[in-house]
Formats: C-alpha cells, structure tokens, sequence
C-alpha cells in the first residue's frame, strides 16, 4: 500500500511540476504543431493547448500543420475547438514539403486565417471508403448535380453505396460551410471532397483558398499583422508586432497517449494482458504475470475505446482467445486451438478496418501472432496425443501391472506382498511362496490380485510386462 500511495504521489508531482513549468501566455503568441495523423493523442493536445491559450489571455494561436489526414472523429473535435476559440487561430502549413491533407484541410479552413509555405500542398478531403461498396481509395467520386440530374438532362442511376454517398455528402456541406464562414472559396472545397482536389500553396492563394504566402513564422506575423478577423462573434484585430512566441508542444500525456492509441501497440499491450491474466490464473505464483497483464489489459481497453473499432473484429477476438484458453485447459487435439487461431486473425483484421495506413493494424504483427498462436496450439495438441500413450503414474490405476514380493506364503490363496514400499493384501490362484515377484492384474478395494511372475523377470529386475 505504501509504494502505491508513493508511487502516486510521484505521479501528483510530476503533473503539477510540468504545469507550473508552463510559461505566462498572457499577451503573447502561442506556437502549437498538428504533425503526423490526426488521432486522439493529437485532439487531446490541441483541445487542452487552445483551452490554456483561451483562459491564458494569449494574443494569437498560430497552428502549424503536416499531416496526411486521420480520423473523422478527432478532426471534428479539433475543428470545433478551433472554432469555438475566442483567440484568433491561424493555420499555417509548415515548413516546406508539410502538407494539410484530407483532415488537415478541414482544419485549415475552420482556423480565422489560414496560410502556407512555399512548396506545401493542400487537399484530397474526399472521405475514405470504409468496407466493400464504397467509392475506391484514390478513385475520385464523381460530381452530382444538386438537382439530382446529369449534365444532358438524365437521372443519374441509383447510387453503388449510399452509405457512402451520405458521407460524402455530409463531407462537401461540412467543408463548404467552414468555407462561407471563413469567405474562401466553397466551390475549390466541394471539389476538394468530391473530387480529391488538391493545390499548392501559390495556387490556394490564387484561388482564394488561403490568405497568406508565408516562408517562415516571422513572415507570417509580418504579413497579418493589423488584419481584421471575426472572433466570438465580433470583430477582432491581428496585433502581433513585437510580441514574444511561446511554443506549447505536446507534454507526457500526449505522447503517452500517442504511444498506445497506436493500433499496433495497442494489439500488444491487449496480447501481453489476456496472455499475462491467462498464464496467472493457470499457474498463480507471485503474481507479476497477473498484474503486467492487468495493466496491459486496462490500457488497451482504454486504447481501443479511443480508436474507431470494429466491434465484430472485438467479438471475434474474444471468441478466439476464449477457444485457445479452451484448448489449454481442456485439450481437444487442436480442435479447439485451430478454431481459435482462425478466429483471432479474422478479428485482427476487422479489428480496425480502415483504408487509414496509420489505423491498421500491421500485416505482418497479424501474420507473426497468428503463426505463433498456430504453433502453440500444435504443440499443445501433441503433448495432448502423447500424454494419452503414457502409464498412469498416479491414483488408484498406478498399481495395476505393478511388480511387487510376497513376504510371506500365500494360504488360502491370500497372503502379503510388498507393493511401491507398502504392505498390501493380495490374492491368487496359484501358490505363492514367500519372496517370489507378484505381478498385479486387478484391484479391489484394498486387496489386490496378482499373478506370479516368471523366476528370470523378479520385480527387483524393474521388469514389467
């Protein structure tokens, strides 16, 4: 109880110290970084970072973003965030070769202004085909009149997926109406969803996608200084000169959550907990493999409920880990091990079922598991055929074929014998003399009976028939 009660102190004073590290905000430009995938580690961030910068007073909130896209969910969260910010947020696309894609255009439009560096690219906010029937990835939807009619005239046929029509649907009303709120141009953003549009930075600009061409932050400061930007509702001036720049970068807890809300590591840490829980309840001992695997467990659940899971892929999951503690527990030849294995690829696979490379799951972690479950499950299932080959060792059978001495001559057909160290009653149906080998052939009771055995195989031999 006392390393736990230290072990959370440790923790107390390691968040209080990161916040009391944290610098005034007050008056001052605050520098935060969208990099990689857009997730829960990253929502998590920017959602604490714009809340400090709001209640901190800062000045302005400059988002610098790189990222390939991500998740629907996280990025409707960031957007929201961003919208709701009574301080001015400008995105920036940044530094050379960055680029605001898929999610990362949504974000970019939701900020008050929006600039890039030369040789970044926006676009291709068309949303990802989940599952058969969708629209291919890379194969642009094509466009629909909003009459429901083609360009000669014609109904267009029945839409493939309607699912994923919806979707898109919802995607173009969605980034239009960040476009009208912001006044950048809302039809480059329908075609930058219907038809993966995407430009680079001089041609946004050109576009009206973006207002600024920006080389460096201390450019883009230059450049909006004194603009005008509608804020909570009101007008608000962009005064930047001289102010000081506070980079707010992702603290423990956002790296920690980035580390398990990856789809790979959070299939490990699940493994190594049901594994850990598994190995403690079949074989309890001092208790490490239980608590490992308790924590592992905790985590991965906590990982996957922030993950967009597919809750059949859990369910097969399950089935397969429950069918391989079958097997261990109660060996069915491999029966029990083989429907298992199957069962846990096909939920690793549906598990996270999305055309995101950075939400899947690996190939080749799903392969080496699922090898390594069939192989356990082989060797179970052969320790299983030759345990059936084995004597009986142990029990009331042990005896039966045993080779013991008659202690004294049998009368009557009965007498005593010396049998594994104990003395035992026994029976025959032939004379015995004290000192010849008995072999037993039944037990009843506490009496057995036995045969004598052949004067060249005596039970000190260690013979057995």
């Amino acid at each position: 109880m006392r390393r736990i009660l230290l072990l959370g102190l440790l923790v107390l004073l390691a968040t209080t110290g990161w916040a009391a590290e944290q610098p005034s905000l007050s008056g001052r430009v605050v520098e935060l970084a969208l990099t990689g995938p857009v997730g829960p580690a990253s929502s998590d961030y920017l959602l604490r970072a714009l809340e400090q910068a709001d209640h901190g007073d800062a000045a302005l909130v400059v988002l610098r973003i790189d990222t390939p896209g991500g998740l629907d969910s996280s990025m409707r969260d960031i957007v929201q965030a961003i919208l709701a910010s009574r301080v001015p947020v400008v995105g920036f696309v940044s530094p050379s070769g960055a680029r605001a894609a898929s999610a990362g255009t949504y974000i970019l439009y939701a900020c008050h202004l929006a600039a890039m560096a030369p040789g970044t690219n926006l676009g291709a906010a068309t949303p990802v085909a989940i599952g058969p029937g969708g629209t291919p990835p890379g194969e642009p939807a094509k466009p629909e009149p909003s009459d429901g009619a083609t360009a000669d005239g014609s109904r267009p046929p029945a839409p493939a997926d309607t699912l994923a029509r919806k979707s898109q649907n919802d995607a173009v009303a969605y980034l239009r109406a960040l476009a009208e709120l912001r006044g950048r141009n809302a039809d480059w953003a329908e075609r930058a969803v219907r038809e993966a549009a995407s430009l680079s930075a001089q041609a946004a600009m050109t576009a009206g996608v973006i207002e600024v061409v920006a080389s460096d932050l201390p450019d883009l400061l230059r450049q909006i200084d004194g603009r005008r930007v509608a804020v909570g509702g009101g007008l608000a001036t962009v005064d930047v000169q001289g102010r000081e720049v506070v980079p707010l970068l992702p603290d423990w807890r956002t790296r920690l959550l980035a580390v398990i809300t990856n789809p790979n590591v959070a299939y490990l840490l699940m493994l190594v907990g049901v594994y850990g829980l598994i190995l403690e309840f079949y074989n309890p001992g001092i208790g490490v493999a239980g608590v490992a695997g308790g924590i592992c467990l905790l985590l991965a659940l906590f990982a996957f409920q922030a993950l967009p899971v597919n809750y059949a892929g859990m369910a097969l999951l399950v089935l397969g880990v429950v069918l391989l503690v079958g097997e261990a527990v109660m060996p069915s030849f491999g029966a029990l091990g083989i429907g298992g294995v199957i069962a846990f690829v096909l939920g690793s696979i549906l598990l996270l079922d999305r055309d995101i490379p950075e939400f899947r799951i690996a190939w080749g972690l799903i392969l080496g598991v699922g090898l390594g479950s069939a192989v356990g499950v082989a060797l179970l299932a052969a320790f299983a055929v030759r345990a059936t080959h084995r004597a009986v060792t142990t029990g009331a059978e042990a005896i039966l074929t045993d080779c013991g001495e008659a202690i004294a001559d049998f009368v009557n057909g009965r007498g005593p014998i010396r049998l594994q160290g104990e003395i035992w009653q026994a029976q025959c149906d032939r004379p015995v003399s004290a000192g010849d080998a008995v072999r037993v052939v039944e037990r009843r009771g506490l009496i057995v009976k036995v045969e004598p055995m052949a004067k060249d195989l005596g039970w000190n031999q260690g013979v057995k028939p």
